[in-house]
């Protein structure tokens, strides 16, 4: 079961992990959400995810202040601290309903998947009706049950974020989801922090989630490079979130560990080395080891010169390169055994040297 339809692609187990680029935090205005749609197009990536809500009715007091480090000089890595008001930082990425229908419009030119992030029920009619492929629930909703069941309503797929959640409430989500009438459900191990502690981001929770869940598995990457991506995908997810932007010294939050376009391409080929790496869980002899084989392994020689009608011991053999002979595990049937020919020191065993 941990297969389904995502967008033009199918996810799962048997299939190349589907990359997500998050654009969702690190957009400022149409004209940067589409320069990021078409650095995403470019790229190969899969799809593209954005955030649609009302930012004031999410954070209705612009007093609620947020903390966050930034990016100074990314010659030096020197970085900076910033607390501002969370509604003022969520206002920046707002996009009216036409801008939004212009985003996703550029994503179908562009042949991407566009993925968003919900925040209100009210929302979901305009994602039905600009072709939204996935909705995410955040986090901090997971609890939030109402939004799932009417998520589950709709024929797309529905992914739950993980971070700062028991198990407990992961399986509550999902059996939500499941008795809504959805089994389109991708669950996403989502360590939180901006970017997030090396302690806190408890990488072999995928595992767990791969145990416990049918349904494909996801990794939202809050951290610069590609370091725990590849882990993700070694541990078997199904999905990853990379952020990206158009420059990691915008003062705001996620842009200090977020790909720049010219990184992208980088990273994607990277995860596809490393899925053709992991290559097959059968110890099989690939094309280079049959070809080197002979070379490597060691063949039975005779350590001296043996007379005929010797019965053969430990001190006649000897195991030499190249492998093209009798193998050297077959040493026991030839000691005690009496030589119906005569053998050169060097020269190489068969059976048919043995009564």
């Amino acid at each position: 079961m941990r297969e389904m339809q995502f967008g033009t692609r199918v996810i799962g187990d048997k299939h190349p992990c589907c990359i997500v680029l998050e654009a969702g935090h690190t957009h400022h205005a149409l004209e940067s959400a589409l320069a990021l749609v078409d650095a995403a197009a470019e790229s190969g990536a899969d799809a593209i995810k954005f955030q649609i809500g009302d930012a004031k009715r999410l954070i209705p007091d612009p007093n609620v202040m947020f903390t966050y480090t930034y990016l100074v000089n990314k010659a030096t890595g020197e970085t900076a601290v910033c607390t501002e008001s969370l509604q003022k930082i969520l206002l920046r990425r707002q996009l009216s309903t036409d801008e939004w229908r212009t985003v996703a419009a550029q994503c179908k030119k562009r042949g991407i998947t566009f993925f968003a992030t919900a925040f209100n029920v009210e929302d979901f009619e305009l994602f039905h009706d600009i072709g939204v492929d996935c909705v995410k629930i955040c986090s901090g909703d997971i609890t939030y049950h109402h939004i799932l069941r009417e998520a589950a309503k709709y024929p797309w797929v529905v992914q739950i974020d993980t971070g700062s959640s028991t198990i407990g409430e992961v399986a509550e989500a999902v059996e939500v989801l499941e008795q809504a009438g959805t089994s389109k459900i991708i669950i996403n191990h989502c360590p939180s922090g901006y970017p997030a502690n090396l302690n806190s981001i408890h990488l072999r929770v995928i595992t767990s989630l791969r145990t416990l869940f049918p349904y494909p598995i996801a990794f939202s990457d809050h951290n610069p490079g590609s370091t725990m991506d590849i882990v993700a995908v070694a541990l078997g997810c199904n999905m990853l979130e990379k952020t990206i932007t158009l420059d990691r010294t915008i003062r705001s939050p996620e842009h200090i560990m977020s790909l720049e376009p010219q990184e992208i391409c980088t990273f994607i080929q990277t995860i596809r080395d490393v899925e053709t790496a992991l290559g097959n869980p059968r110890r099989l002899k690939t094309p280079e080891e049959r070809k080197a084989f002979p070379v490597g392994r060691r063949s039975l020689i005779a350590r001296m010169d043996i007379p005929e009608g010797t019965i053969l011991t430990q001190e006649h053999l000897d195991y030499a390169r190249p492998g093209d002979g009798l193998p050297p595990s077959l040493d026991t049937l030839l000691i005690g055994q009496r030589t119906v020919c005569a053998k050169v020191r060097g020269e190489r065993f068969s059976l048919s040297d043995i009564v």
